[in-house]
């Protein structure tokens, strides 16, 4: 591996995972980890009356994650106004050389 990875050890789900992570990202990862435990925690109580198996906790879980990470590109995507911006210096661009 190389020098600036370093292995930790995170617990989703009841199951310890050994993962190799750059040194910057440790409390990303510990953040992450603990953001679908809580999640998973919501999920357990809101079915407690319900046997449900933790496969379909993370399920759930991964799917809320995937709804909010599409929410967030959508809100990130410049490219509107990028091509906008384009636009009007192409119209600026003809309108100094017709001057």
């Amino acid at each position: 591996m190389d020098d600036d990875k370093f292995l930790i050890h995170l617990e989703i789900a009841e199951k310890s995972y050994g993962l190799w992570i750059n040194r910057g990202e440790e409390q990303l990862a510990r953040d992450a980890a603990k953001q679908i435990r809580n999640k998973i925690n919501q999920y357990r109580q809101h079915f407690a009356k319900s046997d449900v198996d933790v496969k379909d906790l993370l399920a759930m879980v991964a799917f809320q994650l995937s709804m909010s990470n599409l929410q967030l590109e959508d809100k990130n995507d410049t490219s509107p106004i990028t091509d906008k911006i384009q636009g009007l210096t192409r119209e600026l661009e003809q309108y100094l050389k017709d001057k």
